[in-house]
């Protein structure tokens, strides 16, 4: 499964949902595919008040500040 992360530079608040991410990855086997929404007009406009953003299955599962239980529990119910 990809899991979409939006985020942008210079965020300290996309890096900690990174580290979170990550650490979720190691458990459930998900490939990250980050997304700089700088780099998009329709990304920025959808998601520049809510990064950083985990979506994936065209689901947002979280936004803002991303924690490791929330993520890991929505990968345990996919497993």
């Amino acid at each position: 499964m990809i899991v979409h992360y939006y985020t942008r530079k210079n965020c300290g608040l996309c890096d900690e949902g990174k580290l979170m991410l990550e650490l979720a990855q190691e458990d459930h086997g998900f490939e990250i595919e980050e997304r700089d929404i700088d780099t998009s007009d329709e990304w920025t406009e959808k998601y520049g008040l809510m990064i950083p953003v985990v979506e994936a299955d065209g689901e947002i599962i979280q936004a803002g500040r991303i924690d490791f239980v929330t993520i890991s529990k929505r990968f345990q119910k996919k497993s």
